[in-house]
């Protein structure tokens, strides 16, 4: 087989290329994921998305593709799932601090994301240096949330060809389509999933509503921290909640406006190490947590609490 027919209509550039519909596009993908395509072709492919962007039907035949391929989690209640392939470049990677209130609240929470990102900080460096290596399979992340921990799994654990995709980055120099729907995995099974999204330009967010609504789909959406699906520490960023595909503004808020009273207590490195020891400090109550954060966590339980009692046909009504 070959996807060339698909480039063909992909690869015309800014102006001239055409979007393809969620069929063609579930079968495109499967066939990068799959790897019955050449290195040549899924490189014109990762480059021509890149230049023409992912139309929403686009995404969900990609998304589609991706989760018939990953590993599935039972849950008997809602899970919140946070994508973590951004890390921290100049602020501390606070998603591990984000994942484990959640769970300390009572919260189930899967994390998913890279083990090392050669220019930043990663979720998966911060969790090992606090003693919380990756979970490689269902059962493990069970007993994570049997210990009331958050789990963390590797994209390469839970979607192995998925993984190869992304690591085409390291290949031609750029992220690709497979940056984009990892952030959109939903590897739960028989049970709802609260999952978080983050954007840094207005027109992916409007994307990812588009896609929220048009899958139905349980999302909350943020201005990303560095990319990371977390509230800013120093300024609460506008937040928007979908449930079953309806927006629920009660569940969000607008972006924090004016000037700073104080700056929050952060750690003064953003080493693996040191945000540890700041993740601890801030669960043991030794220090405060950021108040963005801590209003991201209640928006989130206040959701978790919405879809365990309100039926989903009412969510969407």
């Amino acid at each position: 087989m070959s996807i060339a027919p698909y480039i063909k209509e992909i690869g015309r550039g800014a102006a001239g290329a055409r979007s393809l519909d969620k069929a063609q596009s579930q079968d495109l993908m499967a066939q990068v994921l799959d790897g019955t395509v050449t290195d040549l072709e899924i490189g014109a492919f990762a480059l021509s998305m890149r230049i023409k962007g992912e139309t929403v039907d686009e995404l969900i035949g990609f998304a589609d593709a991706m989760h018939a391929r990953t590993l599935m989690i039972d849950s008997d209640r809602p899970v919140i799932v946070i994508p973590s392939y951004n890390g921290a470049r100049k602020l501390p990677n606070l998603t591990p601090l984000l994942a484990m209130r959640l769970a300390q609240e009572g919260a189930r929470v899967l994390v998913h994301g890279q083990r090392h990102d050669r220019a930043r900080v990663t979720s998966a460096e911060v969790f090992a240096a606090m003693g919380m290596p990756p979970a490689d399979n269902a059962a493990a992340v069970h007993e994570c949330w049997r210990r009331h921990e958050p789990a963390f799994m590797l994209t390469e654990a839970l979607c192995p060809p998925l993984q190869r995709l992304l690591d085409v980055r390291w290949v031609v120099g750029l992220r690709n389509s497979g940056h984009t729907i990892a952030k959109l995995m939903q590897p739960i099974a028989d049970a709802p999933a609260l999952r978080l999204a983050s954007h840094t330009h207005p027109e992916f967010g409007a994307l990812m509503a588009d896609f929220a609504r048009r899958t139905e789909g349980d999302l909350m959406l943020l201005r990303g921290t560095e990319g990371e699906a977390v509230a800013d520490p120093r300024r609460c960023p506008k937040i928007e909640t979908w449930l079953s595909g309806a927006p629920q503004p009660e569940l969000g808020c607008p972006a924090q406006e004016g000037s700073l009273a104080e700056l929050p207590l952060l750690p003064r490195a953003i080493d693996a190490a040191t945000v540890a020891v700041y993740v601890q400090a801030v669960l043991s109550g030794e220090k405060p947590a950021p108040a963005p954060l801590e209003r991201q966590v209640n928006l989130l339980l206040q959701s978790l609490e919405r879809m365990q009692s309100v039926p989903a046909k009412e969510r969407r009504a």
